[in-house]
Parts: C-alpha cells; sequence; structure tokens
C-alpha cells in the first residue's frame, strides 16, 4: 500500500512517516511539499528531511495558481 502525505518537514509529520510503515503496514511512504510562496528556509528543511525519511518526496510549486486562483479573486 502507499500513501502520500502532506509534508510540512515538522515534529509531526515527520513522526507519522515511521508510524505509518510500524503501525499501519504502509509499503511506501510520498511525501509531498506545496510551494505556496513560503520562506525558502522552510521549503528547504521541509525538502531536506522529506528526502532522508520517505520513500519518495515531491515538490509541487503551485505559487501561480495559487496567486491566480486564491489570492487575486
Amino acid at each position: 500500500m502507499k500513501v502520500a502525505l502532506a509534508y510540512s518537514g515538522g515534529l509531526d509529520t515527520s513522526v507519522c512517516i515511521p508510524l505509518l510503515k510500524e503501525r499501519y503496514g504502509v509499503d511506501e511512504v510520498i511525501s509531498v511539499v506545496v510551494d505556496l510562496g513560503q520562506p525558502e528556509e522552510d521549503l528547504e528543511m521541509a525538502n531536506m528531511r522529506g528526502e532522508k525519511l520517505s520513500d519518495l518526496h515531491v515538490l509541487i510549486d503551485a505559487k501561480e495558481e495559487f496567486v491566480r486562483d486564491y489570492i487575486f479573486p
């Protein structure tokens, strides 16, 4: 079983990765970070931890969509 985890890089979501594997029998955890324009340091930390802890780490750049569809309207 694969699980995609909305990942912030904080303690709570970092603990979720081994918990999903050990307690719930998840075979593969995919961490997903969505870049909405938050500080670069936050993204760097989340990416570093996600790459280290999860089986696959994905960064989605959604800044344009966020501004166009949510900020401007």
